[in-house]
């Protein structure tokens, strides 16, 4: 069997279906993610006393700054999601670049808006799960598999 035929027959296999789900699915959450850190990082810029900021903390920012932060990663993230959906290659590393990022970023923030904070680290670890797993998916060489996929 070919490779190109053998790349074939895994894309119809299961496997391969819930490897393009997986995909798709990590470009959309990281689309969404975007958008949250976007919205946070508007509601500090915009407005200090949204969070809380008499907090004593070793990652103590001025709220703008923590604004911007999440204001720029969000729109990288938006951009990487839209690569991850086009199936771009470089868009799964940037993903797991951005959703690490993302992650650490909002656990630093965690002080400030807690809850919230916690549902952005645990949506950007559910991304870096699903682009991982992509890439192993992708890593499976072909020409080792024997039988049906």
């Amino acid at each position: 069997m070919t490779t190109s035929a053998s790349r074939h027959a895994y894309d119809e296999s299961t496997k391969g279906m819930v490897s393009a789900g997986l995909a798709s699915f990590a470009g959309v959450m990281l689309v969404v993610v975007a958008v949250f850190q976007i919205l946070e990082g508007i509601a500090a810029i915009a407005n200090d006393s949204v969070f809380d900021s008499q907090i004593h903390y070793a990652y103590t920012f001025n709220v703008t700054t923590w604004g911007w932060v999440h204001l720029v990663l969000g729109v990288l993230a938006v951009l990487v999601g839209i690569a991850i959906m086009r199936g771009q290659v470089v868009g799964y590393m940037a993903g797991i670049l951005i959703a690490g990022l993302g992650a650490i970023f909002s656990f630093a923030f965690l002080p400030y808006y807690p809850v919230w904070s916690l549902l952005i680290v645990a949506l950007n670890v559910l991304v870096l799960w699903a682009l991982c797993s992509q890439i192993a998916h992708d890593r499976v060489d072909l020409s080792d598999v024997e039988g049906p996929l």
